[in-house]
């Protein structure tokens, strides 16, 4: 087995803790004194204090033989065996897609560790250079779930708010694969592909932080995810900055397998390529997190004032303005979400979207022999049906709007509206007739009305 730096020091951390612990519940057996507690205690030596106390507790006696021989067998037994119990949780490495047999454990090895130099652990996130990540909101995020004690011992901050909030679907490297994800429909986001479908910003652009706030605060009906409006802003706010790390961290892997495996670079990766994906790879994909935040012209859209709705009859012409473009070649609404809005369109039996399209293959045959190299199957989209009222990406008119004009990420659907980049196929005036097409077929009430 290869061992890292890092891990032949965790494992000698380990045995030296619990040979202390073993040593110390010996002396306690022996002298009759009180067995050691407390937070000046590692990980090792407490497990290890706990687990010959219930040995002592059930009988099994504590004898330490002049010399300390079984002293020194026991340290070596639980140095050998106790270092599985006490490993330190890891990331998953990201293998969707490839055989896991033919990624040798050397190959495994390398991209955890520089992974982990880069990006730390679970528990103990860290943040490449030149990325300005909030450690302080990463560190309340990360964890297992408790609270943090200030100087005077009082609890004052959580830890580990994405375990206990998140992690049972999204799964702990945000790969969408968590426990509950194979029964739920849809699957939860996959955050390592960088690819967020609910968003303000124009297509290709990264989400606003603004916008995966939203998705955790109000959730997304008709799914699984749940609102957390109950949260603090504060917590909120850790959970939208470890997301945003997850995805940061995802899209780094990619780049890192990518050079390991499929360039077949040396291993160990040199000093000079990991520096090449420091400072352009990682530098680069923080820099496309950043724009929305630092340059909204550019990439946020911003849903114009709709047309005044004064009348019955003037929401009802609106209405019929956005069935022409509904049907129209020019919105091509009605080839996937069909002639009345139900979902039942010519192409909506086999639409994927991107976290599922690599899975499926030229034929049913290569279908099913690729299902083997992925973690959830094989899952087609299903398109939204109008008449059913519900709208993952919210059901306000400017959320609708949004949703036509920039599209869904990481769907076939793409946005028909002008940006900051483009003219777009349809004018605004039109977008928010067909908004109002999709409301009325909602039955969802006009606005001002």
């Amino acid at each position: 087995m290869l061992l890292t730096s890092r891990k032949k020091n965790r494992l000698a951390a380990n045995a030296g803790g619990w040979t202390r612990a073993v040593r110390s519940l010996g002396n306690c057996v022996r002298f009759g004194t009180v067995v050691p507690s407390g937070p000046g205690l590692s990980k090792a030596e407490a497990f290890g204090i706990t687990s010959c106390r219930n040995w002592v507790e059930e009988g099994g006696g504590c004898w330490l033989p002049q010399g300390g021989l079984l002293l020194s067998l026991c340290a070596v037994f639980l140095f050998v065996f106790g270092c599985n119990i006490q490993r330190e949780l890891e990331f998953p490495l990201n293998l969707e897609g490839r055989d896991p047999a033919e990624v040798s454990l050397l190959a495994r090895e390398e991209a955890t560790h520089f992974l982990e130099e880069l990006f730390g652990t679970p528990d103990y996130p860290r943040v490449p250079r030149g990325v300005s990540l909030n450690e302080k909101l990463l560190q309340m995020a990360a964890g297992e779930p408790s609270w943090q004690a200030d100087e005077r011992g009082i609890p004052s901050w959580p830890r580990g708010l994405y375990r206990q909030h998140c992690s049972v679907c999204h799964g702990i490297a945000g790969d969408g694969a968590g426990p509950a994800a194979l029964i739920m429909d849809p699957y939860p986001r996959d955050f390592r592909l960088g690819i967020f479908m609910y968003t303000s910003t124009i297509p290709g652009a990264k989400p606003r932080r603004e916008d995966i706030r939203r998705i955790i605060v109000e959730g997304m009906p008709g799914t699984a995810m749940p609102a957390f409006k109950n949260l603090l802003p504060e917590a909120i706010e850790a959970l939208v900055e470890y997301v945003i790390y997850l995805s940061i961290r995802g899209e780094t892997e990619l780049l890192i397998l990518q050079a390991i495996l499929d360039e077949e670079e040396p291993l160990p990766l040199s000093f000079p390529l990991k520096e090449r994906i420091i400072q352009e790879d990682v530098a680069w994909i923080w820099e496309q997190w950043s724009l929305p935040e630092n340059f909204p012209d550019r990439s946020v859209v911003v849903p114009p004032p709709p047309p005044p709705i004064g009348s019955r009859a003037d929401w009802e012409a609106s209405v019929a303005r956005g069935r022409e473009i509904y049907l129209s070649e020019r919105a091509q609404c009605a080839k996937c979400h069909g002639p009345e809005g139900a979902g039942d369109g010519e192409q909506a039996g086999e639409l994927y979207d991107d976290w599922n399209y690599p899975k499926r293959g030229p034929t049913p045959a290569h279908t099913a022999q690729r299902a083997r190299l992925y973690t959830l199957p094989l899952r087609a989209l299903r398109v939204r049906n109008f008449r059913e009222g519900v709208f993952r990406g919210g059901s306000r008119p400017e959320d609708l709007y949004l949703r036509i004009a920039i599209g869904l990420k990481g769907t076939p659907m793409g946005g028909v509206g002008p940006t900051p980049e483009s003219k777009g196929a349809l004018e605004p005036e039109e977008i928010w007739d067909l908004v109002h097409f999709v409301m009325a077929q909602a039955g969802l009430k006009p606005p001002g009305l």
